[in-house]
């Protein structure tokens, strides 16, 4: 194929002048924390502690996710630095193993990963807000369009999920819809939202830690979850039972094997952390702030996710009964609707407590969307001016310098995924997608210390090439026992990333973008 027409790296970062460095040391860490903190946190912790049965196994999950974030974000800064471009980890993948790479990772975003992950938050953000007006519930439709029925192949099932217009998926097209406007206003407005909303609730959930160590101590659940208890389940030789897909046999796994299983929800829930370098282009001096704001973000938010996880032991058992009375009984296992920390806050202040969570998740929830919706039309901007995706987003508002038509792009796709309920299926595909994703990008570090070694490299990744070689094995296994023992969170996300390759070629191939 041929791609003489298109314009190289070169001269695509230099005809890209209009992008305004607008984000200083504390937006670019506010972007790395808001767009890490979302929901995750707050209701992921009962899955994980049905999967693995252990206090001692819940807090290892949560770190071995702080390991591979934290070695993650040293090992990019170092490509951060050294590539400080719009589109961040596309360009990473352009430059060390091709154009194809890098498209791939782009389409992978775009069509699943980043609008996908925004649907969620928003509709979220909407469900969140019906604890406060109840008129808001996905149950509650204006245009009930109908039901796609539950269709099996092999271990996966696709459909099973209603289209249409609820108040709860509404909510979250409208928090979309504002966002994506304050976003075209400009970087700085962006930021600002950014900044203001990252550290409310960065201040919420460090009111949760410092509450549960303080006043939420639960003499029961500290009998229950500590002391010789932590450990129970959590010995090499103990095995435990892993349903192989859906409907599928269960399969009595190890302790290893069991870590990376779960994985699925801490991973997920502190991902995004790679959103700031998709906006270097826009960040003051970007190979000192771009490692820093990585390494400072990552840091802040693991080691809140840890705590918190400590305080949920704490306060409530590990065990629970999914028919108790109170939340206590139900304990962390079967929070009601896996609402952890709301659980929490319930048995620290009774009544009240539902409304302080479900006010804490809406300013996350609307932070994190923010963030998001930041960060993600960046990348199809740099796309854009490869040739690689419609040509209008190549284009900057003339006043406001933002890449308006890749924000509307990405809204509109963002929308039609709320109306379809079909953005919680797309991300149980792409947890194992992205850490391929993950694996390429840090081995990009192994392909330009050979390829460009006297390149200049403002930071070097600490403790390279030992750290990063431990990134990509940790990282491989996962993916390897999820392949394994979850094919519908593997196999999905691969088949999308598969279909990108003709897409490619097509457009590559035309050398030119696509008109819109």
């Amino acid at each position: 194929m041929t791609t003489s027409t298109r314009p190289t790296p070169t001269q695509t970062e230099a005809a890209s002048p209009h992008l305004v460095q607008r984000l200083g040391l504390f937006s670019s860490t506010a972007i790395v924390v808001g767009s890490m903190i979302g929901s995750g946190i707050f209701i992921v912790p009962a899955e994980i502690s049905r999967g693995v049965g252990s206090p001692a196994l819940l807090i290892g999950a949560w770190l071995v996710t702080a390991v591979m974030t934290i070695i993650g974000a040293l090992s990019y800064g170092e490509l951060a630095a050294m590539m400080p471009s719009a589109g961040g980890q596309y360009v990473y993948l352009r430059e060390a193993l091709g154009p194809m790479w890098g498209f791939l990772f782009g389409w992978t975003l775009f069509l699943v990963i980043q609008t996908g992950t925004i649907a969620a938050v928003a509709v979220a953000f909407g469900k969140f807000l019906g604890v406060f007006f109840p008129v808001i519930s996905s149950s509650h439709w204006l245009w009930h369009f109908g039901h796609v029925p539950a269709i099996k192949l092999g271990p996966m099932v696709l459909g099973n999920m209603d289209l249409g217009v609820n108040t709860a998926n509404l909510t979250g097209i409208i928090i979309v819809l504002v966002l994506t406007g304050i976003n075209i206003l400009g970087v700085r407005l962006g930021a600002l939202v950014q900044n203001v909303f990252t550290t409310a609730k960065t201040a919420a959930l460090l009111g949760l830690v410092i509450l549960g160590f303080t006043f939420g101590r639960n003499p029961a659940a500290i009998a229950a979850n500590f002391g010789h208890n932590f450990w129970q389940g959590a010995s090499w030789h103990a095995l435990h039972p892993v349903q192989v897909g859906v409907g599928g046999p269960i399969a009595m796994v190890g302790l290893l094997a069991v870590l990376a299983v779960v994985q699925t929800g801490s991973l997920f829930s502190a991902d995004a952390w790679n959103n700031v370098t998709f906006t270097a282009g826009e960040i003051k001096n970007p190979k000192r702030n771009l490692p820093l704001s990585l390494v400072l973000g990552t840091v802040i938010v693991i080691s809140l996710f840890v705590a918190a996880n400590f305080v949920y032991l704490l306060v409530l058992p590990l065990h629970g009964d999914p028919h108790g009375a109170t939340v206590a009984a139900r304990g962390i296992q079967y929070a009601a609707e896996d609402r952890v920390a709301t659980a929490v806050l319930q048995q620290i202040f009774q009544n009240g407590g539902a409304f302080l969570m479900a006010g804490a998740i809406l300013i996350s929830t609307f932070g994190c969307a923010n963030g998001l919706i930041l960060a993600g039309a960046r990348v199809y901007y740099a796309m854009s001016r490869d040739g690689l995706f419609f040509k209008s987003t190549s284009k900057l508002h003339p006043r406001y310098k933002t890449p308006v038509a890749a924000l509307v792009i990405q809204a509109v796709w963002t929308c039609f995924l709320c109306l379809t309920g079909s953005y919680s299926q797309l991300l149980d595909y792409i947890i194992c997608t992205e850490l391929i994703f993950y694996i390429l990008t840090i081995a990009c570090l192994f392909v330009l210390r050979r390829r460009r070694p006297d390149a200049e490299r403002p930071y070097r990744a600490v403790g390279y090439p030992v750290l990063p070689a431990i990134y990509i094995g940790m990282a491989a296994w996962i993916c390897v026992v999820l392949l394994r023992y979850k094919p519908q969170f593997t196999w999905p996300g691969l088949l999308i990333v598969l279909l990108g390759i003709p897409v490619f070629a097509i457009w590559s191939g035309r050398g030119q973008a696509v008109a819109d």
